[in-house]
């Protein structure tokens, strides 16, 4: 199996441990850790898991001009990119949140254009429009949104996630070319952790651990083990194959997943509605992730 089609499978596995974190974080938020807290609690466990694996696999050094770089990433693809979205979530709907979450890698690919100079081709704006399409479908599809808190201030500080992810995703590639991904990873976190901590350190504090019960541990054991820490480095490793444009359009697939394992759960069903969407966003994600055939 290629390299190539390796780093796939590996961003198809974020989006399935993505789709699945929707419903268990539900279930922590914020009935027994508040947002911050919890912001707190995933990125600090995940800086220790980062660090101690590092020590056993990678011993690479980086140069010191490469640092502002890093903590350019830290910033936008852990502290700003993970606050910005808590926050705005518990100020809009759920559903509108999903929605320009998905205007990703729209902005990627325009991020890509401005910064990259990446000529943005036929194939790939139709492939993220189907997506798109697809995506909205499925996600606004026998629901209805609701303005909750603050919507409008909600809604735009999710749409600063959106854009912090997809700066997040331009900067560190230049990372990727150069180190590996263990490398880069504990460093990231490292000063993500310096920077979230401030904000979530109150609500941390409030957390009562011993009346919470054991489901609930298993859920925050999965978002920090498995969300954070596995989909993460899985993340940096399919962008070591992949462009940032590529790697974001597989946020598409994180609904899609989602509705299945609500449907496992016995939370949802399937109709001729999610079965179109699915179609749509997987034709989509075919046509961004394609090989362009090179001309001799």
């Amino acid at each position: 199996m290629s390299k190539r089609n390796l780093a796939i499978i590996a961003a198809t596995v974020v989006a399935i441990i993505f789709g699945i974190t929707f419903t268990v974080a539900k279930d922590v938020m914020p009935t027994y850790i508040k947002p911050f807290g919890f912001i707190a609690v995933r990125v600090g466990i995940a800086t220790v898991l980062f660090w101690l694996v590092g020590l056993f696999v990678s011993r690479e050094k980086i140069a010191r001009s490469d640092f502002p770089r890093i903590i350019a990433a830290a910033f936008f693809g852990v502290a700003f990119n993970m606050l910005t979205f808590f926050e705005g979530l518990s100020q809009t709907s759920p559903i509108m949140a999903s929605v320009l979450m998905v205007t990703t890698p729209i902005i990627v690919l325009v991020l890509s254009a401005i910064i990259m100079k990446e000529r943005i081709l036929r194939k790939k704006a139709i492939g993220i429009v189907l997506g798109l399409v697809g995506t909205v479908l499925l996600i606004l599809y026998g629901k209805s949104v609701t303005s909750e808190g603050n919507a409008l201030w909600g809604n735009f500080l999710v749409f600063i996630n959106a854009v912090s992810y997809g700066l997040y995703l331009i900067t560190v590639k230049k990372l990727m070319d150069k180190y590996n991904a263990f490398s880069l990873v504990k460093w990231i976190y490292l000063f993500g952790f310096i920077m979230v901590l401030p904000f979530g350190w109150q609500q941390l504090s409030e957390v009562n651990w011993a009346v919470m019960p054991q489901d609930i541990y298993w859920a925050v054991g999965f978002v920090v083990v498995c969300t954070t820490f596995f989909a993460y480095l899985l993340n940096l490793l399919a962008m070591k194959q992949l462009k940032p444009t590529t790697v974001a359009v597989f946020i598409y697939l994180q609904p899609f997943f989602a509705t299945l394992f609500a449907i496992g759960v016995g939370k949802d069903e399937l109709d001729v509605v999610k079965v179109l969407s699915a179609l749509l966003i997987f034709v989509g994600v075919y046509l961004v992730t394609r090989p362009v055939k090179k001309v001799v």
